[in-house]
């Protein structure tokens, strides 16, 4: 039967999304709440749907990713202040994953931006104030020109090996030529859609922003019956395959506290860039040069397989304290191994070190090991 929203409705603060009639016909099996929206997380077991998207194609509802829109004379020069990679090196029709970050360093969100137009973005967001943040940073740049807004657009995903041989199908033989973290305008069902080369799954796959959200369940259903024959599959996000990839969720792996060195993701930073063009820059210099204290690594566990996805951050423990917490585990039907990610202190995150975790399912070891834990060139989704 149709998940029971009864179960989780209190009132309109909460929103249904474009393709929530849509799903509700393929008997989701739960809902959280993302961005102060019903986000369906499951159709069927972790392990069916991760074979789904190894093999076949997936189809989930992502319009809970929140498009913060910078636009005006001077966007530009306003959406370089929230990120420190430089965006001048993204052309229009392009794409690039970024970082959001404070005056202190801290991430405040990790989306995917598009560039729409010379001074037009779209970053999709996490779960998190990160509209908010914009709308209060605009207040210490008064003289500054510029729209700050949730767009009106819903991204739907679709991924796995044969999305390619979907997308053709809706959308034409040309969508092929699309490059990876580029965009193109198209049509699904007579909607008007923007279609990226991108996802959050580490496979193949596209991303369909509908910018009709009037017409979420003809794009759902329409996509659905096209890949029939491709053996599509409705799922939520497959934690299995992103922890797999490395693939890091704002809010479980990182929040406001940490900051791109911590994480790895100094890639992400172009210290080229002056102070003055994103606010985090003065202080992301300054963490460089006196170094972290603290990291977050990739971590095999011993043991039986764990049942499902941590529910709760679990405490490392050294010597009877606390030394870091584990932020997300589940066990990969592929490599046969638990996997996770851990926070440890610098001088215990060498490859090969070894910690204690209190875990939901008794105490584990867990072993230091190289990320990702497959495809370590993301050779996969460029593909």
């Amino acid at each position: 039967m149709p998940f029971d929203m009864s179960q989780v409705q209190r009132g309109a603060r909460n929103r249904r999304t474009p393709y929530y009639e849509a799903t509700q016909r393929y008997e989701p099996k739960g809902f959280t709440v993302y961005n102060h929206m019903y986000f369906p997380i499951r159709f069927d077991t972790f392990e069916a749907e991760f074979d789904a998207l190894l093999n076949d194609v997936t189809i989930w509802d992502v319009s809970v990713e929140r498009c913060l829109e910078i636009s005006g004379p001077d966007g530009f020069r306003f959406a370089q202040l929230l990120t420190p990679r430089d965006l001048s090196k993204c052309a229009v029709g392009q794409g690039k994953y970024v970082l959001i970050c404070d005056s202190d360093g801290g991430i405040v969100n990790d989306p995917v931006l598009t560039r729409m137009d010379e001074s037009t973005f779209w970053f999709a967001l996490a779960s998190s104030d990160a509209l908010l943040f914009a709308r209060g940073l605009k207040n210490a740049y008064p003289d500054l020109d510029v729209s700050i807004a949730e767009a009106d657009v819903a991204p739907l995903q679709v991924q796995g090996p044969r999305s390619k041989q979907l997308m053709a199908k809706l959308l034409g033989e040309e969508i092929l030529e699309l490059k990876y973290y580029f965009w193109t305008e198209a049509k699904i069902a007579g909607a008007p859609v923007v279609v990226t080369r991108t996802g959050w799954t580490s496979e193949v796959g596209y991303e369909v922003y509908l910018t009709d959200t009037s017409k979420g369940t003809q794009v759902y259903e329409t996509s659905m019956e096209a890949g029939r024959e491709f053996n599509i599959r409705p799922t939520g996000p497959s934690d299995i395959r992103r922890i797999e990839g490395a693939i890091f969720n704002w809010g479980a792996d990182m929040t406001y506290e940490n900051n791109p060195l911590e994480m790895g993701l100094d890639r992400l930073v172009d210290w080229d860039l002056i102070d003055d063009a994103s606010i985090s820059m003065p202080a992301l210099r300054a963490i460089a040069e006196r170094g972290v204290t603290r990291k977050i690594n990739g971590v095999e566990f011993d043991g039986d397989p764990f049942p499902e996805l941590n529910n709760i951050k679990w405490p490392v423990i050294d010597g009877g304290e606390a030394i870091g917490k584990v932020t997300s585990a589940i066990f990969s039907p592929r490599l046969r191994k638990n996997l996770g990610f851990a926070w440890l202190p610098t001088e215990r995150s060498g490859l090969g070190t070894t910690v204690e975790v209190q875990t939901e399912w008794g105490t584990r070891g867990a072993t230091v090991v190289e990320m990702p834990f497959v495809d370590p060139n993301k050779q996969i989704p460029v593909s």
